[in-house]
């Protein structure tokens, strides 16, 4: 490739962004990076009517927060810009004239009434109404009125759209990095409008224009553009420029692989379709994987094989391995199902590779958050020693820092209650004496290091021929309050002499 490589995202800002876009913004990212290459977001809001508040500042944060941040966009301006298409509506109108002038387009004065009567006209006759090669002659526009008639329209402040001509007879050959080669035959195709009557090009004109001269080498963008490949290309050749390469990348769908997830299936079906949470003006709130406790590394991860593997076993990869691994011709052509258990799988394999110290910080932030870490508290105010040992014990079955709460509450607050079920089997008439006999080896024990604990206790119980089982069981409902948790001696260590004392007392009295 010997011209720099250049691709955009170009989203329009009518909502928050979905994981599709995301994904499509993360591909055009690794395939920018990859080539050494620029990547441009460029928003495209010519559709005032859909425009939506803060979608943008969205769009920003959310590229951020998954660490894909663009090379040049709104306020990040290079020698392209402005990055805003509604910035730069002067420069469609000069596009528009010359494709007229060269014979390539026409203006057309139809009314929106007209057109419709014309289509409910075709339906009644078992057709469909398309406006081009077949009937353009006989219809409102250029094509049919003289150069003077129409001059004098436009000079009359008669509403009016340009039309694209699309060539009669023509079979198209065009190609596609993924999809490979295919052929159109241009008369199924229509005469789109570029430029509307409110003074504002169409998606087509204005991303045509823009790719050309924010010089853009390979548009990589979701599969729901093929239909408009060939207008793109045709429009390419109509102004004389070089067209970039076109990738499209597959649909992704539903987790029952039936029809394209939509914004609305996430909280549907009970997981995140939004890289960061959304309210709507109405209030409406949807979820997002920032605020659901995911790692922007894991969802990054996830969203990479969304369509596209490396060829290899290997499934956890960084963003540089990433980079290097990437290649538009391992995507794939077919639909890519969503699989919500596949991402917390990712975030498991990413909450495990957290250093200990930076996950304990996080825990800290969300008990204190939530109000969780009360004074009188068995651990109220854990040293940063502490901390860190609790997570190292419990992140192994954790996804989300907020499991490590449901695994490990017991740390902070002392068990009010004993699981019944356990406790019928752990608890016996002999039971108060045996845990007495353990609070006198605790009582006697200065190194509370876990492995002394366990050296002392286990040595005790072998001395004494008791079953293990009928002191570790009773001894962790009384810590815990259930059966679960870490190693028991790991717990006592970080619980501390007079807290495991306490708690191992209340169980005696409960039993008794």
């Amino acid at each position: 490739m010997s011209q720099k490589v250049r691709v955009r995202f170009a989203p329009s800002p009518t909502g928050p962004l979905h994981i599709g876009g995301v994904r499509t913004a993360l591909f055009n990212y690794l395939f920018a990076k990859k080539h050494g290459g620029d990547f441009l977001l460029r928003i495209e809001d010519t559709d005032q009517n859909r425009f939506v508040e803060g979608a943008e500042t969205y769009i920003i944060e959310a590229l951020n927060w998954l660490q894909i941040p663009y090379d040049e966009g709104p306020r990040k301006e290079g020698n392209y810009g402005p990055y805003r298409q509604s910035e730069r509506k002067n420069i469609y109108k000069e596009y528009a004239d010359t494709l007229i002038n060269s014979g390539n387009a026409y203006y057309a004065f139809d009314t929106p009434e007209e057109l419709d009567a014309h289509r409910k006209e075709h339906e009644a006759n078992g057709k469909t109404f398309i406006y081009n090669w077949h009937n353009r002659l006989k219809l409102k526009n250029s094509l049919t009125f003289s150069a003077e008639e129409t001059q004098q329209k436009i000079a009359n402040g008669d509403e009016f759209v340009i039309r694209f001509k699309s060539p009669e007879d023509e079979t198209l050959y065009l190609n596609d990095l993924i999809r490979g080669g295919m052929q159109v035959e241009t008369n199924v195709l229509d005469d789109k409008v570029l430029f509307k009557s409110d003074g504002m090009p169409t998606y087509h004109l204005a991303n045509i224009v823009d790719d050309h001269l924010m010089k853009i080498t390979h548009v990589i963008r979701g599969e729901e553009w093929l239909p408009s490949l060939a207008l793109h290309v045709l429009l390419y050749r109509a102004f004389g420029w070089n067209a970039p390469q076109f990738a499209h990348l597959p649909l992704i769908l539903k987790p029952t692989g039936n029809g394209k997830l939509s914004k609305r299936d996430g909280d549907k079906m009970g997981f995140p379709v939004f890289p960061l949470e959304w309210k709507t003006a109405e209030g409406d709130l949807f979820s997002g994987y920032r605020e659901d406790g995911y790692l922007p590394e894991a969802v990054v991860n996830m969203l990479a094989f969304l369509g596209w593997n490396p060829g290899t076993e290997q499934e956890i990869f960084n963003l540089n391995e990433l980079v290097s691994a990437f290649e538009l011709e391992r995507v794939h052509k077919a639909g890519a199902k969503f699989d919500p258990e596949k991402t917390k799988w990712f975030q498991h394999q990413y909450l495990q590779m957290v250093d200990d110290s930076v996950l304990a910080n996080e825990f800290e932030k969300y008990l204190s958050k939530l109000s969780l870490l009360k004074q009188g508290n068995a651990l109220s105010q854990p040293s940063t020693e502490t901390w860190i040992k609790i997570v190292s014990l419990l992140k192994e079955r954790a996804t989300f820092v907020s499991d490590l709460w449901e695994q490990g509450s017991f740390f902070f607050v002392a068990p009010t209650t004993y699981d019944a079920k356990a406790s019928d089997k752990a608890f016996k008439p002999e039971t108060p004496g045996i845990l007495k006999q353990v609070i006198s080896i605790l009582n006697t024990t200065d190194d509370f290091s876990a492995t002394n604990l366990s050296e002392s206790v286990k040595g005790w119980i072998t001395s004494e021929n008791i079953g293990f089982g009928k002191v570790m069981m009773p001894l962790r409902l009384a810590l815990v309050g259930e059966m679960k948790g870490p190693e028991v001696f790991d717990i006592i260590s970080i619980l501390g002499k007079k807290e495991s004392i306490s708690r191992i007392e209340k169980a005696i009295n409960h039993i008794s």
